[in-house]
C-alpha cells in the first residue's frame, strides 16, 4: 500500500534497483528528470516501493516486485499499470501512470512509475482522527461510494480492459478457490468447522445471476484510498488483484470492511471508520444505490459470500503459521483464530437475512 507510510531516507543503493541503469531509462522514457533522491516507502506491502524526487523537485513513485522466488501471477506490476493507464484518462481517481519497464537489462524485475498523489490512506482510528476533523469524516463515505460507482460504471471494453479477466462466473470461481483453500488447510491448521461446508453449499445453491462484468478492485477499502484533509477520495491504489467480475461482490466487500463503532467483531481492531463522524453502512448502501441504480435485493447474499471468503483467507494464513511456514514472532495467533470464527458467524448471519 502506498499512502501515509513512513519515509526512510536511504543513502545507499536502493534495494532491487540499480540506480545507474534505472535513472538513464527514466530520463529516456519518462518525464522524470534524474538525478533523483530515492526514499523507501515502508509499511504494509511486500512490493519494493520508493518515492523519487527528481532534480526539478517533482515527486513520483516507483514499484517493483520483491526479490526472490515468486508465484507466477504474484506481484504483477503490469496488471496494476495497465489498469491505471486505462482508468486515469476517463476520470477515475487513480495515480497518473508515468512509465512501465520490462527490460531485464535495466532491472531484473519489471517495474512501473506513477505520479505521487496527495492525501493519506486510513489505516486506523488513531491516525484517522489526526488526519480528518469531524466534518471531513462525514464526507468520506459518499466520496468513497461515488468513486466505486464510477469504477463500476466503466465498460471494460471501452477502456481496453476487456481481456483483463473472465467477466462471467466471478462468484462461482471465487467460491471454488477459497473453499479449496479451506479444505486444503484444515488438517494443517487443526481447524475445521461444519458451518463452512454448509455455507459453501448454501452459497452455491443461492448464487444470484451475475449482471455485466465490470472492473472489480478486489480490496476496495479506505486502507487503499488516498483521502484529502477535507474528506475527498483523491486516488485508489493497489490494483494488483483487480479483475473483471461482479460489481456487487466488490461493493459488498467494501461494505463489510467499513467498520462501525457498534460492531461486535471489528475485523481491524482500531478500525479507521469506527470512530465518530463516519457514515453508517446503511448510508453507504444508499449512496451506492443512488449513484448506480443497482438492484441490491441480494445484498445479504453478497455480504455472506465476502465474510465466507474472509474466513477462508485468514484460515489459510493461520495454517501457514501453525505448520511453521511463517515465523509466529509477534503474531497474535489467537486473534487470527478468533477472526476466522467471527467471519464464519457473520457469513451465517448474513445468510439468515436473505
Amino acid at each position: 500500500m502506498i499512502g501515509n507510510t513512513a519515509h526512510v531516507d536511504n543513502s545507499e543503493t536502493p534495494v532491487g534497483f540499480d540506480v545507474s541503469l534505472v535513472e538513464p531509462w527514466l530520463a529516456a522514457h519518462t518525464r522524470v528528470v534524474p538525478p533523483c533522491r530515492w526514499t523507501r516507502l515502508t509499511g504494509g506491502h511486500s512490493n519494493l516501493t520508493y518515492l523519487l524526487t527528481d532534480s526539478n523537485g517533482a515527486e513520483f513513485v516507483i514499484r517493483r516486485p520483491p526479490q526472490g522466488d515468486l508465484l507466477p501471477k504474484a506481484h504483477d506490476m503490469f496488471r496494476e499499470y495497465r489498469i491505471i493507464e486505462a482508468l486515469h484518462p476517463v476520470g477515475i481517481p487513480v495515480a497518473e501512470p508515468v512509465g512501465y519497464c520490462d527490460d531485464r537489462a535495466v532491472c531484473d524485475r519489471h517495474f512501473y512509475v506513477m505520479a505521487k498523489v496527495g492525501g493519506s490512506a486510513l489505516y486506523n482510528g488513531t491516525d484517522t482522527a489526526q488526519h480528518l476533523d469531524l466534518a471531513a469524516r462525514g464526507r468520506v463515505g459518499e466520496s468513497f461510494m461515488s468513486v466505486l460507482a464510477s469504477i463500476h460504471s466503466v465498460d471494460p471494453a471501452d477502456v481496453g480492459l476487456g481481456e483483463l479477466g473472465r467477466p462471467d462466473g466471478y462468484v462461482g470461481r471465487q467460491l471454488r478457490t477459497w473453499y479449496g483453500s479451506w479444505t486444503a488447510s484444515a488438517e494443517a491448521a487443526d481447524y475445521d468447522d461444519p458451518r463452512v461446508h454448509e455455507l459453501h453449499e448454501w452459497l452455491l445453491d443461492k448464487m444470484p445471476e451475475q449482471g455485466p462484468g465490470r472492473v472489480v478492485h478486489g480490496d476496495y477499502g479506505v486502507h487503499n484510498s488516498m483521502v484529502s484533509s477535507d474528506g475527498k477520495i483523491v486516488a485508489i491504489l493497489d490494483w494488483e488483484i483487480a479483475t473483471l467480475g461482479d460489481p456487487l461482490a466488490d461493493f459488498a466487500y467494501a461494505l463489510n470492511a467499513w467498520a462501525e463503532p457498534t460492531d461486535p467483531h471489528a475485523a481491524l481492531g482500531d478500525a479507521a471508520t469506527a470512530i465518530e463522524g463516519f457514515s453508517s453502512r446503511d448510508e453507504l448502501t444508499s449512496f451506492y444505490a443512488d449513484k448506480t441504480g443497482a438492484d441490491l435485493s441480494n445484498l445479504a447474499y453478497y455480504r455472506s459470500f465476502n465474510s465466507f471468503k474472509t474466513a477462508c483467507i485468514i484460515h489459510g494464513v493461520y495454517a501457514r503459521y501453525v505448520r511453521g511456514q511463517k515465523s509466529t514472532e509477534g503474531v497474535d495467533l489467537q486473534g487470527l483464530y478468533d477472526r476466522i470464527g467471527a467471519s464464519i458467524e457473520l457469513s451465517a448471519a448474513h445468510a439468515a437475512d436473505t
